[in-house]
């Protein structure tokens, strides 16, 4: 089985809130885009957090908006074995270094987990060096929970979040 790995994070010296997924799916991996699964709802939900519109942007167009607003975005795994694109099948996963990105963000006030597997791997590493929020998966493979519900979870992030004046 061939492994699997993630791309490199989208942060800066202003990231206030990270956001952790577990590994990109098959969709995100072929365009090399985090969350590139047009099905996925991140960009969707990012959207409502943000009161910024993202979906209709190019992806380097929307990877500068989630920065400019102190939002950042990387993986807690850094490679896997894994058939498709489901957590579950995740075999043999290596970490990436969460300890040493979240100390090298002066700004940040924040990790929010997107998904379960996410949240239990990343929770383990990430301890309590910042504040933490376990999210809803915006994976379309987790329909647990209706858009609306996740929206309002995840519009929790904006009490880390600088205003839009500040």
């Amino acid at each position: 089985m061939t492994r699997k790995s993630g791309f490199p994070p989208v942060v800066d010296a202003s990231t206030r809130v990270l956001i952790l997924g577990s590994l990109p799916g098959e969709a995100s991996l072929a365009a090399g885009q985090y969350y590139g699964n047009p099905r996925n709802a991140f960009w969707r939900l990012m959207e409502g957090v943000l009161d910024t519109p993202l979906v209709a942007l190019a992806y380097e167009a929307r990877l500068a908006a989630l920065l400019s607003r102190g939002v950042g975005l990387w993986d807690v795994i850094a490679e896997a074995e894994r058939p498709g694109s489901l957590d579950a099948a995740i075999r043999d996963p290596a970490a990436n270094d969460l300890v040493a990105l979240v100390a090298s963000l002066p700004a940040l006030r924040a990790v929010a987990f997107n998904g379960g597997t996410a949240a239990k791997l990343g929770g383990r590493l990430i301890g309590d060096r910042v504040a933490t929020l376990a999210l809803p998966s915006s994976s379309p493979a987790h329909a647990a929970r209706s858009f609306e519900q996740k929206a309002a979870l995840w519009n929790g992030l904006r009490a880390f979040l600088p205003t839009r004046a500040g």
